[in-house]
């Protein structure tokens, strides 16, 4: 009977996934350490694991032979060296945030198109202020997007883009999914499509590859009232750059739902500056379906392992995705 581990620290959602799996696959002997010293112990003959394994337990990890990642984008130092070198599947959830984050990203679409940001300005000032959006109108029927990285989020925001009459661009290095009249480009390309995009989506996860890699030398390669959307993780972009690249002139502002630093400090000049959306990393935050979607994923890996089958959303251990 294969042992599998939810590894500490617990929290509401863990154990009630392993009630679940307990319930659901009784074939598995499920268990929960409330602390890292049981979770060492019980780790050293599990063959499937829920959660981080720190250096220690992994070097005790005799039989583990499947790691499910909780989150798609992990915190940072989760793919350390001897994990990433091990034999182990290592699986995520990605693709489950699709509807929901592609939503607060049209939001921020639609509302920096028609300078929102301005005229909210007026309105916290009590003025009746017609003329006060100071960046140009937006049609987003003429409008391009770039979204660079077309995975779960990125390709339902390149299907609404187009369904609002937008012209599409693609940045990604493995595509996985097929969106019509996308006009698909590797990473490579980033810098020469840069010039041509009105809204510059980023959906891509934290990696070697990805930290930082807009900066003021891409801000520089924007056109001046284009604007930059992040969504996926905060250390892609560098928020000093950006800051700097708006109240310049450079991009005409910006959406953020993630930062460089979470939180943002309260003394960044990107608080004070105009045409600037943010919203506090909450894009998913009171999605009620995601629980069940998570569980979900957990559950049919946890099929495919009993059954000696490939698993799905198997993570590239090298690009942390």
């Amino acid at each position: 009977m294969p042992k599998f581990v939810f590894m500490p620290p617990q929290d509401d959602l863990k154990r009630q996934f392993s009630a679940r799996l307990a319930d659901t696959l009784p074939e598995y002997d499920v268990y929960s350490p409330e602390t890292d010293e049981e979770a060492l112990d019980l780790i050293q003959d599990a063959d499937a694991a829920m959660g981080w394994i720190p250096p220690e337990a992994l070097v005790n990890a005799e039989k583990l032979q499947w790691l499910h990642n909780p989150d798609a984008g992990p915190f940072f130092g989760y793919y350390y060296k001897e994990l990433c070198e091990h034999s182990l599947t290592i699986t995520n959830p990605r693709g489950i945030y699709w509807d929901h984050i592609s939503h607060h990203i049209m939001m921020f679409v639609l509302a920096l198109s028609r300078g929102l940001p301005w005229f909210e300005s007026s309105r916290r000032q009590r003025v009746w202020g017609k003329e006060a959006r100071k960046t140009p109108y937006i049609f987003l029927g003429d409008a391009t997007a770039l979204i660079n990285g077309v995975g779960g989020i990125g390709h339902e925001t390149a299907r609404l883009c187009i369904e609002l009459g937008m012209k599409v661009i693609g940045i990604d290095p493995r595509p996985e999914y097929e969106v019509p009249g996308v006009e698909m480009h590797g990473t490579s390309q980033l810098d020469s499509q840069l010039p041509r995009a009105d809204f510059v989506i980023s959906t891509v996860p934290h990696t070697p590859e990805t930290e930082l890699m807009f900066n003021s030398k891409r801000f520089k390669l924007m056109k001046s009232n284009s604007y930059f959307i992040n969504v996926g993780r905060g250390m892609v972009c560098s928020i000093d750059d950006l800051a700097e690249a708006i109240e310049s002139g450079e991009i005409a502002g910006c959406g953020l739902d993630v930062y460089e630093t979470e939180p943002l400090p309260a003394s960044h000049k990107l608080w004070g500056l105009e045409n600037v959306l943010m919203t506090p990393h909450v894009a998913v935050a009171d999605a009620e379906n995601l629980p069940d979607r998570r569980f979900k994923v957990l559950l049919d890996n946890a099929r495919k392992f009993l059954n000696s089958e490939e698993l799905n959303n198997v993570v590239d251990k090298e690009n942390w995705y």
